[in-house]
C-alpha cells in the first residue's frame, strides 16, 4: 500500500503481493530470502528499484574509509596520551588528561561534527562543509573530504580508548618485571615502550575492535551532518521511506562486520600474548 499508493487498485496490490512473494507462508518467505542470501542476493530496494548488494556495494567506500581513518586517528591519539597519563599518575598533568577525555566522552559526535563545521568550513574556509567528491576524482581529494567527519567520530572514541590504556598501563606498571626492568638500568620510557605496552595491549585490542564496529554503525549520523553518499546516509534514508530490504541487509551487513572483527581480535590476542598460545596448546 505504501509503495503504490492510497489511490491503488485491488488488483494492482494483487499484482505486487505476487510479485513480492508475500502470499506465501512466513517460512517460505523466510527459506526464500536465506537460500538468496547464500549466494549474496540482498534482495531489492522497494525505493531504488535495484539490488541491495548493489547499492551496499556502492556505498561502503565511503563508509568502510571513514570508519578506518577514524580508527587510525583515535589510535594514534589514545596510545600516547594513555601512556603520558599512566607515566604521570596521580600528577596534574594526569588529572587534566582525565578530564579532558571526560569531557571528550560527554560530547556526542554529532555536535562535535557541527562544532568542526562551523570552525573549520564556515569561519576558516579551509575545507568544504559537506560532499563527497568521488574515488575517481583524486584519492586525496576523497580523503580530504572525510577528514573532518573522521575527526568527529575519532575523538569521543579516543577518549574513551585512552582512559582505558591509562588502566590497563597502570595495573601492569606495578607488575615485578617492571620494576626488574627499571632495575637493570632501562629508562621510564624504555620500560613503557618495550615492556609495559605489550602486556597491557589485550584491553586495548578488545576496545579498539569494538570501537571499529562502533564507528562503522555511527557514521549514520555524521554521514547525514556531513552529506556524505555512505551506508549511514543510505540507512537513514531507507528508515524514512520504509524500505525494509535496504534496512534489513544493511544491519545484516553491521551484523557480520561485528562478529567478523571480534574473531579477528580473539585471534590477535595469541599474537600480543605468547603465553596464551602456550596454554592452548
Amino acid at each position: 500500500r505504501l509503495m503504490l499508493g492510497i489511490n491503488a487498485t485491488e488488483d494492482a496490490v494483487a499484482v505486487l503481493r505476487e510479485q513480492m512473494g508475500l502470499n506465501q507462508s512466513v517460512f517460505a518467505r523466510y527459506f526464500s530470502w536465506l537460500s538468496g542470501l547464500l549466494v549474496g542476493d540482498l534482495g531489492k530496494s522497494f525505493t531504488y528499484s535495484s539490488q541491495v548488494s548493489e547499492l551496499i556495494g556502492e556505498r561502503i567506500w565511503v563508509s568502510l574509509p571513514l570508519a578506518l581513518l577514524a580508527l587510525f586517528l583515535s589510535t594514534i591519539i589514545a596510545i600516547p596520551v594513555g601512556l603520558y597519563a599512566a607515566a604521570r599518575r596521580g600528577r596534574a598533568s594526569d588529572s587534566g588528561i582525565m578530564a579532558a577525555t571526560q569531557f571528550g566522552i560527554a560530547i556526542p559526535n554529532f555536535w562535535f561534527a557541527l562544532l568542526l563545521v562551523y570552525v573549520f568550513a564556515v569561519l576558516l574556509r579551509w575545507v568544504p562543509a559537506g560532499g563527497f567528491p568521488g574515488w575517481e576524482n583524486g584519492f586525496w581529494a576523497a580523503l580530504f573530504s572525510l577528514a573532518l567527519p573522521a575527526i568527529a567520530l575519532a575523538l569521543p572514541q579516543a577518549a574513551i580508548l585512552s582512559r582505558v590504556a591509562r588502566s590497563a598501563l597502570i595495573e601492569v606498571l606495578s607488575e615485578d618485571y617492571i620494576r626488574t626492568a627499571r632495575a637493570k638500568g632501562l629508562t621510564q620510557s624504555q620500560t613503557l615502550w618495550s615492556h609495559a605496552l605489550r602486556n597491557a595491549m589485550i584491553p586495548v585490542v578488545t576496545i579498539i575492535g569494538l570501537q571499529f564496529a562502533f564507528l562503522l554503525a555511527g557514521t549514520i549520523i555524521i554521514e547525514n551532518v556531513f552529506y556524505l553518499p555512505g551506508l549511514g546516509r543510505l540507512v537513514f534514508q531507507a528508515i524514512t521511506q520504509h524500505d525494509l530490504p535496504v534496512v534489513q541487509g544493511t544491519v545484516l551487513l553491521l551484523v557480520a562486520s561485528v562478529v567478523t572483527i571480534n574473531f579477528l581480535v580473539d585471534i590477535l590476542y595469541a599474537w600480543i600474548d605468547p603465553r596464551l598460545r602456550h596454554s592452548s596448546r
